[in-house]
């Protein structure tokens, strides 16, 4: 077998693609450690950090221990000073009841007053009022249908849905007051004549 050489000059080219490989690794080599070093002297700097703020956090853990061990208070303490906060909320309440009850008795008074003169201004206008004749006529039709009294129906209304008299209907159901006719009431409705 027969060995093939290279030239020279193909060796000298592989040699320097090496070595300029190399220098590119190098340098990588070197941008990775400058680097790396600047992530450890933040690090150490975070770490400085860190470990101030977890003494400063000691002391004012040791500074609320003092304060608490000073403010110890006892049950019995707790229990008297729960009691006075009640007699005096309690004390609050019956003064504030006793002032709503003085301005509800002064309301209901008013509401009676004015209540009495109203009913003393219906009397006097019922006083003066014409007495309604009492008095009925039997001159009405005795043949008629019976009407049960609907919402919103007045005595002239159900004489026009019936076609009746409104006075024979008065008559007929003895009506004093024909203003007061209830929704339900039955009336005798005489028909013809």
């Amino acid at each position: 077998m027969r060995r093939r050489l290279l030239p020279a000059g193909f060796f000298l080219a592989s040699l320097l693609l090496l070595a300029v490989s190399a220098s590119a690794q190098i340098d990588q080599t070197r941008m990775d450690f400058v680097n790396l070093r600047e992530d450890v002297r933040v690090l150490s700097q975070r770490v400085g950090e860190l470990t101030l703020s977890v003494e400063q956090l000691a002391r004012d853990n040791r500074e609320l221990q003092n304060r608490a061990n000073q403010n110890y208070v006892t049950v019995e303490q707790l229990n008297r000073a729960i009691a006075d906060l009640n007699r005096v909320v309690q004390g609050g309440l019956a003064d504030q009841k006793r002032e709503v009850l003085a301005q509800v008795a002064g309301q209901m008074e008013r509401l009676a007053k004015q209540t009495q003169a109203a009913l003393d201004a219906l009397a006097k206008n019922q006083a003066s009022r014409p007495a309604l004749p009492t008095a009925f006529t039997e001159d009405f039709p005795k043949e008629g249908i019976n009407y049960t009294v609907q919402a919103g129906d007045t005595l002239s209304v159900i004489a026009r849905k019936t076609s009746a008299k409104m006075q024979d209907i008065i008559n007929a159901n003895k009506i004093t007051d024909p203003t007061k006719i209830r929704v339900g009431q039955t009336l005798f409705i005489p028909q013809g004549k």
